[in-house]
């Protein structure tokens, strides 16, 4: 009995050694939770948005229903009410003081590199090395606890529902994507791709289904506002117009400033943004299916009739390959990325965790990969932006969108392609 039980551990710990990912993942997880400690205990917090946050969640838990007057010393609340509840609770939990509020972050900031390193683990394009450029990030680390920005919270979600998706669990995937929605809008630039892959991968009784789930989500949160200043609501919480200021730009200081605002510079950016998602979707994401048209015109799913709610049960084409549902979204969210018309430095983190696994979808040599790498993160470090680094961020960004271009597109379903295999055998 004491034999085969050794035999058992002797086995698991050759499989380990085997595949080096997971216990090089683990090994991350723990050395980031100490680096972290490191840095609540000994870098200086620097108070950016936490007191705004706070006045406008005051507000809330005041009974105030009106959005316009949920304001802090940074003006109004923008943000969608998910953030309200999250922040209540963190209130809740830290007193409103920033020390507690650090070591919560900082769970989050483990919580999050955990789901991504799964992400990464599930798929088999990064070599395990290249891991432990997820916890090399200055700027990263300053977001999330020593800026406590929501955009931490609504990428954590985020980063869930792939976790999720690539486990074909798509309503709770869907669920946790409106809830990271709900909390910051940017979330909404992986809209595109993953309406893609349901449309991939699911009957239109599956996608009609996945996405009232997420709107029941998003209407349920701002029901308290909805009933009461609904207008209110929509026009301050879901403002697709809004102009950032200049000053604040990473990614486009080099503009000068009455082109930055102007009208015209948004429209010309939204333009290239959809035509990069067009051209990507159909050469790349559906080129396997014959483009865009030759899709539509191959599916069936007005026909079937689901049997269960998953990626795979309600496919009509086959199970997607969880490289291709991670290639698809991480790829979606950079073209919006590259095309924004401003970046602040927290929205680093909602690209950050994708760059390794970008940079290894495409064809570059490995050194040329951390070149790109290291160059985005030296941009990103550099305060306050200048005209020079946000040129240069914008021709990494563009030399990393050319490499994913040019790179081959792999074979995006399971099934058939293991039934390919069968055939040739």
């Amino acid at each position: 009995m004491e034999e085969s039980s050794s035999r058992g551990a002797s086995d698991y710990v050759g499989d380990l050694l085997k595949r080096p990912k997971i216990p090089f993942a683990l090994a991350l997880i723990v050395a980031d939770a100490i680096l972290v400690t490191l840095i609540i205990a000994y870098v200086p917090y620097t108070k950016i948005d936490w007191d705004a946050y706070m006045a406008q969640v005051s507000g809330f838990l005041g009974g105030e229903r009106e959005y316009g007057r949920l304001k802090g010393d940074t003006g109004p609340l923008v943000y969608p009410a998910g953030f309200l509840y999250v922040y209540s609770a963190v209130q809740t939990l830290t007193g409103g003081q920033v020390f507690p509020a650090q070591i919560l972050f900082g769970v989050l900031y483990i919580v999050n590199l955990a789901i991504v390193l799964f992400i990464y683990l599930k798929t088999d394009v990064v070599p395990w090395w290249a891991l432990t450029l997820l916890c090399l990030s200055k700027r990263i680390h300053s977001i999330f606890v020593l800026r406590l920005f929501n955009d931490c919270f609504a990428m954590t979600l985020l980063h869930s529902s792939i976790a999720f998706f690539l486990s074909r669990q798509c309503h709770l995937g869907m669920l946790l994507f409106s809830g990271a929605v709900s909390i910051k809008m940017n979330v909404l630039l992986y809209a595109p791709p993953l309406l893609l892959l349901l449309l991939k991968s699911m009957n239109i009784i599956g996608v009609v289904s996945a996405l009232a789930t997420a709107a029941l989500l998003q209407i349920l949160v701002g029901l308290p506002f909805l009933i009461t200043y609904p207008i209110s609501y929509l026009s301050n919480a879901f403002d697709l117009g809004r102009v950032f200021i200049h000053f604040w730009s990473v990614n486009f200081k080099f503009v000068p400033e009455r082109v930055f605002v102007s009208k015209e510079f948004a429209v010309c950016l939204l333009i290239a943004h959809l035509c990069l998602l067009a051209a990507f979707a159909n050469y790349k994401w559906c080129k396997h299916e014959g483009g865009i048209i030759g899709f539509m015109r191959s599916r069936r799913f007005f026909l079937t009739l689901p049997s269960s709610l998953s990626f795979s049960d309600l496919s009509t084409s086959g199970i997607l390959a969880k490289e291709h549902i991670v290639t698809t979204m991480f790829v979606g969210n950079f073209v919006g990325v590259v095309c924004a018309r401003s970046l602040h430095y927290q929205f680093y983190s909602w690209y950050f965790y994708s760059l390794p696994y970008l940079l290894w979808r495409t064809s570059f040599p490995t050194w040329l990969r951390l070149i790109l790498f290291l160059g985005i993160e030296l941009c990103w470090n550099v305060y306050p932006s200048t005209a020079v680094s946000s040129a240069l961020l914008l021709c990494l960004h563009l030399t990393l969108l050319f490499g994913l271009w040019f790179a081959p597109s792999d074979y995006p379903y399971l099934l058939k392609q293991d039934q390919r295999h069968k055939k040739h055998k």
